[in-house]
């Protein structure tokens, strides 16, 4: 394993005033963890469509609803503890979480919780969520009781939305693992006690995983251990979209570092996989179609082209020739509607820094970041060949991309 560890350890996510409250409430059947951060505008509405749907189809259970807070500084916290489940069979705790932020650490808490609790089911939704129904909480745990381990979520997103789940994680998960899971790093799961307690017993709760890099540990990892998976149905995602544009470095760099970390460990199994099957979609639909949202390119461009200023020498010592010459034409393009980057380049370009990071002794995610202005022409590109397409065709495109990642395996077992 090749996270890097800080000093200092946390035995535990879990304050003692966290503890002795879920000593009170002894057992639940049910624990529904929000990991939350600046949520004043949503985390009430998310609470109570958790509660209602709990109650509604899941009224003989006991519940607890956990919100993992992460030291907000606006009113989160005043909210979640304001939000009234009297009216159902569900418990509430809301606490601030111990050790490295991030939404690791704030789902580790949950995950301890839930093992206190000997919870017979646990299932994490997002705190941002706009979309979310009581369907979801019966599509997503549901499964759960029918014997699946893991339940990743299957929405409908806009086209512009999760620009790295379409540009790399989906890609990735897809070839090297043989698994066809739409969203790896969805932010929306349902989880058996038994692989949460697998998950807890993994040495990584202070690395690069208690942050963004969560989502895709948890996705890898259930494939590894060969658990039952399945995908739910949930609709759109309508949720704090973030804009391409606006600086995901830190999230491309976590999400990123932590599948080619999880490339090292997994080195032999994934070299076997030939190719890829799909993996069951369960739940009745729920027939909500995802939000356009304004997307700006011209930053996009902009941060590629002040990353060749910067990194133009590393680009050439990590990518083919004809691939970096690729690059120099790109430069010369004065019209944005013109930027077209083929699939074919972009696969070989994040085949070849996973080479790279592998190669890496130290500092491997310091080479990440000169990885992020490729993904913004990557995306830009993507809004040209998209702009005029609708969900399903974009959809289609999003497949025949990921085709050519499983393809072109053989190129990265090549250079790996």
């Amino acid at each position: 394993m090749v996270f890097m560890v800080p000093k200092r350890r946390f035995s535990t996510a879990l304050r003692e005033s966290t503890r002795r409250e879920i000593e009170r409430i002894g057992e639940v059947d049910i624990v529904v963890g929000i990991p939350s951060y600046f949520s004043e505008t949503s985390i009430g509405y998310v609470m109570e469509t958790i509660a209602k749907g709990l109650d509604k189809y899941f009224r003989e259970c006991r519940s607890l609803i956990y919100v993992s807070e992460g030291c907000s500084t606006d009113d989160t916290r005043e909210i979640a503890n304001s939000v009234d489940l009297s009216d159902y069979n569900v418990s509430k705790i809301v606490a601030t979480y111990r050790g490295l932020p991030g939404k690791g650490t704030a789902l580790r808490a949950v995950f301890e919780a839930a093992e206190f609790l000997r919870a017979d089911a646990i299932a994490v939704f997002d705190s941002d969520l706009k979309s979310i129904t009581p369907e979801w909480i019966k599509n997503m745990i549901s499964p759960v009781y029918k014997g699946y381990d893991f339940v990743a979520p299957y929405y409908n997103r806009y086209k512009f939305d999760a620009t790295i789940t379409n540009t790399i994680a989906y890609n990735l998960t897809r070839a090297l693992y043989g698994k066809r899971i739409r969203q790896p790093i969805g932010g929306d799961f349902a989880i058996s006690p038994r692989l949460v307690k697998h998950f807890l017993d993994q040495d990584v709760w202070e690395t690069d995983v208690a942050k963004f890099g969560i989502d895709i540990w948890m996705t890898t990892n259930a494939m590894m251990c060969g658990c039952n998976m399945c995908q739910a149905r949930l609709g759109a995602k309508i949720h704090g979209e973030k804009d391409p544009a606006e600086d995901l470095s830190a999230m491309f760099r976590e999400v990123v570092g932590t599948i080619y970390n999880l490339m090292e460990q997994y080195e032999d199994f994934w070299k076997g996989i030939e190719h890829s099957e799909e993996v069951p979609i369960v739940g009745k639909d729920i027939g909500i179609e995802p939000e356009p949202f304004a997307i700006s390119q011209e930053p996009l461009i902009e941060y590629f082209r002040i990353g060749y200023k910067n990194f133009s020498g590393v680009w050439e010592d990590i990518l083919e020739e004809e691939d970096y010459k690729f690059i120099d034409e790109l430069m010369k393009i004065e019209k944005k509607e013109d930027i077209k980057v083929p699939i074919e380049w972009w696969v070989r370009v994040v085949y070849r820094y996973a080479s790279a990071f592998h190669a890496t002794p130290m500092q491997k995610y310091k080479l990440l970041n000169t990885m992020v202005p490729l993904y913004n022409i990557r995306v830009a590109s993507l809004i040209n060949e998209l702009i005029d397409k609708t969900t399903e065709e974009s959809e289609e495109y999003f497949e025949k991309q990921a085709q050519v990642f499983e393809d072109m395996k053989g190129y990265l077992i090549e250079i790996w």
